[in-house]
């Protein structure tokens, strides 16, 4: 295709899937896209174990890396994982265990033994060894999905040849980042899983192209794209091809939990929330029971970035534990990061059936558009 990401990118389909499976990076990348491995959560040794993996599979075809660092952060690299976790109020872990018990969850080690980190943000310091692991590999894309990405990582890009990218939620962030030195934008309209603005992709596509359309910057357009014929709809508003997530989490090969897996598949558009109390940011994510009781007029206020994290993921991931055992409670209970597209995402297929039928659904639509201006 005549595209610039895929002249960027050297890619066959503009189509980029941000996933936290290598499986999935792995299979993307082969059936002519790009495969995006999100590294949120890994250290630099898992890191590195990961994207061995990917590159002893992937057959020296192009792959990326996103990560999150943070332009502003509760904590710094000079806190040590108990300073941090002493920063998280005892309130929040009482209300967020008063739910687990609401359900008949056993909470009495839910909060044992836990690691004060970042939550699986990264400070400074900790950045920089994760940039070094990811450049040490034959990657072609590195993205920030929070804030303007460090100057290490525009200037490691600039030194190896990588695409660098920045996710946005606002006309004037773009901007931010096309001064900042960033080659591509990810905009992400609300619709989005995971962390999103409060503008919708149909508007805020246009927008951000018209602010920067002089700049040579691509742009990728995101937030609720799981089908061909919506990839077409915001090229013909200016982007250069999308970038996906949602639609990952119900393939065969993605790590999703199956329990939260088959909650996707049943779920409608209108089954999602947009809250800060998942991660201290607002990010989209699965409507349940749990995320219900935080929007409470009794809750607590959400805590800064990454203290929410270390309140909601241990209780979670006992709740998704308990879920695939069985337990009806963790069952009513469990969520995850998703957005809008979810009522579009209706079938458990394999990753190369996922791309074939967005390729077709393109190609349709595209079809469509060439008639009526022929007509």
């Amino acid at each position: 295709m005549k595209s610039p990401i895929c002249d960027l990118l050297g890619i066959e389909f503009p189509l980029l899937a941000f996933t936290h499976c290598r499986d999935v990076v792995v299979e993307v990348t082969k059936a002519g896209g790009m495969g995006v491995l999100g590294a949120a959560g890994f250290t630099a040794e898992t890191l590195e174990v990961e994207l061995s993996w990917i590159d002893e599979h992937i057959d020296g075809m192009p792959y990326g890396v996103d990560l999150i660092t943070p332009a502003s952060l509760a904590v710094s690299d000079e806190d040590t994982p108990e300073s941090t976790l002493a920063k998280v109020p005892e309130e929040h872990r009482d209300y967020a265990l008063n739910i687990l018990a609401g359900h008949d969850i056993d909470t009495g080690d839910v909060y044992q033994n836990q690691h004060g980190g970042a939550g699986g943000f990264l400070t400074h310091k900790r950045a920089g060894s994760i940039i070094d692991v990811a450049f040490s590999h034959p990657i072609k894309l590195i993205a920030n999905a929070l804030g303007v990405p460090p100057r290490y990582m525009l200037e490691m890009g600039k030194e190896h040849g990588v695409a660098v990218a920045a996710l946005v939620g606002a006309k004037e962030h773009a901007v931010n980042q096309v001064e900042a030195g960033v080659d591509i934008l990810v905009v992400a309209g609300t619709e989005a899983g995971g962390h999103c603005g409060d503008v919708s992709t149909m508007v805020l596509v246009p927008e951000v192209c018209g602010a920067v359309q002089d700049s040579g910057v691509a742009v990728l357009a995101a937030g609720g794209i799981v089908t061909g014929r919506q990839m077409a709809a915001c090229m013909a508003m200016g982007a250069h091809g999308a970038w996906t997530g949602s639609m990952w989490l119900t393939t065969t090969e993605a790590e999703t939990s199956p329990i939260v897996k088959q909650k996707y598949v049943e779920a409608s558009s209108r089954d999602t929330v947009r809250s800060k109390y998942r991660t201290g940011k607002f990010s989209r994510q699965l409507r349940s029971p749990w995320t219900q009781a935080w929007e409470l007029e009794e809750a607590p206020q959400p805590l800064p970035m990454p203290m929410m994290s270390l309140v909601s993921e241990p209780a979670l991931a006992k709740v998704t534990k308990l879920a695939e055992g069985g337990h009806t409670g963790a069952k009513q209970l469990a969520t995850s990061f998703v957005g809008q597209g979810v009522g579009l995402m209706n079938e458990i297929q394999d990753t190369r059936t996922v791309m074939r039928e967005f390729m077709e659904d393109y190609l349709s639509a595209t079809e469509r558009l060439a008639a009526v201006i022929e007509d």
